[in-house]
């Protein structure tokens, strides 16, 4: 019997595809994983905007948790859009139930389009409940701002706020270069005081929805296949660094990267 590992998605539901729970399913597959999710909203969007949320209840979501945990064991797991603290306490809650290995918090808190996912008052309970857990968070510059109350605007100012923010959570930070001016670099401020830069060229493709979402997935399956936190970002974003490059293009807004850029074979082939 072949053996695959196993990777759970807790995030939003994107109706067009391109961000969310469908993303990361996608970069899992891509990957090399077997992906599952726990749905925590539905989202009617596309590549424009937001136009509705539906969370989930809170029992739902530890009913879906439960489901997951009980029979297929993830061997990472990924965080992406919880918009309530109702819903972060209840992830905390199960992951901590359930031991949960190689977790990865992508905090979520405002879509490419500009639409704002978390509520104000589930930020703090976010960093209290959910950041103390993961073996790495993946804040953007935006988020970075956010969470350290920093006027993140260049190089130095960038790392800062993630030298200040890994001081603040006491876990590994990888900071998201993608939104400044030039080339995109990420910093990874690790736990024990090291730092990695992951030195980028930008790719010139306006469709970028869900590369967050893309980035914090494949590191996740990186690190349920067994490497270690600086060699699976540095996979994760090659594989990005590929899918922006394959310059797909859907929707009228920012739209969608190809996930399956690297996928071959009979049944993929149109």
């Amino acid at each position: 019997m072949k053996e695959i590992r196993k990777v759970l998605t807790i995030a939003g539901s994107d109706s067009s595809g391109g961000a969310g729970v469908q993303a990361d399913l996608k970069t899992m597959l891509a990957n090399g994983v077997y992906g599952m999710s726990a749905i925590t909203a539905l989202t009617a969007q596309n590549t424009q905007g937001v136009r509705m949320v539906e969370e989930a209840s809170p029992e739902f979501l530890a009913a879906e948790l439960d489901a997951v945990f009980e029979d297929i064991r993830p061997d990472a797991v990924k965080i992406g859009m919880v918009s309530s603290p109702q819903l972060i306490k209840v992830i905390a809650a199960k992951l901590r139930e359930y031991q949960a290995e190689h977790v990865v918090v992508d905090p979520v808190m405002v879509a490419t389009s500009g639409s704002k996912l978390l509520a104000d008052e589930a930020i703090a309970v976010l960093q209290q409940e959910l950041f103390p857990l993961a073996e790495v968070i993946t804040p953007n510059i935006p988020e970075l701002a956010v969470l350290t109350g920093e006027n993140v605007d260049d190089e130095a100012s960038f790392t800062k706020a993630a030298r200040k923010l890994q001081n603040a959570v006491k876990v590994n930070v990888l900071a998201k270069g993608g939104h400044a001016v030039g080339d995109a670099s990420d910093l990874l401020v690790m736990a024990d005081g090291s730092e990695k830069w992951y030195r980028g060229t930008r790719v010139e493709n306006p469709n970028t929805h869900g590369t967050g979402c893309t980035l914090s997935s494949a590191i996740a399956a990186n690190l349920a296949k067994g490497f270690d936190l600086i060699e699976s970002v540095g996979r994760a974003k090659s594989y990005l660094f590929g899918a922006l490059l394959a310059q797909m293009d859907l929707g009228k807004g920012s739209g969608p990267v190809d996930h399956g850029w690297n996928l071959h074979g009979d049944f993929f082939e149109n």
